[in-house]
């Protein structure tokens, strides 16, 4: 069935069956391969990209009960990696094998775009269905200081408000 969806301000239209994942679509359809599969079941959330800025697993989204909600991959998040949380990434040096990143990147930038300035106890809360085998997580809580001290004029409305075609 076809199905057009908006993922990182661009309108596209896919013809997938109804139960296909969100994430299956990104990856193996759009080609978008920066939303990782970790588990399928949506414990991980190494998938995770905003839908209608909001942070969530898209293994577990099928594109049938998508609608016309926003898409945003870590893809769209910035073209050049210039987003607070991408740059905070960077300067702490966060990732170590890097699989969840993406995730927990989105995560965050979804977290600042609704609490600018968060406590250690919200970052806690926020990125915790987000798991990192190499137990990066104090790091991760330092670039999410690192990138709301950035500002709010860095934060964009939205997390992942690309340009629209």
């Amino acid at each position: 069935m076809a199905y057009t969806l908006t993922v990182n301000g661009k309108k596209s239209t896919v013809d997938v069956p109804a139960d296909m994942p969100l994430l299956w679509v990104l990856r193996d359809v759009l080609k978008l391969h920066g939303t990782k599969f970790g588990c399928g079941i949506q414990q991980c959330r190494a998938c995770t990209v905003h839908i209608d800025g909001k942070a969530q697993a898209s293994c577990g989204l099928q594109i049938s009960a998508l609608g016309t909600r926003q898409v945003t991959t870590i893809e769209g998040l910035s073209a050049d990696g210039s987003h607070p949380v991408q740059r905070a990434w960077e300067q702490v040096d966060v990732p170590q094998c890097g699989y969840c990143q993406a995730g927990q990147i989105m995560s965050a930038a979804a977290l600042l775009s609704t609490t600018p300035k968060p406590s250690d106890a919200q970052i806690d809360t926020a990125m915790s269905p987000n798991l990192c085998r190499c137990g990066t997580y104090l790091r991760i809580r330092q670039a999410v200081h690192l990138a709301a001290s950035f500002g709010p004029s860095n934060q964009p409305a939205r997390s992942g408000a690309a340009a629209q075609e």
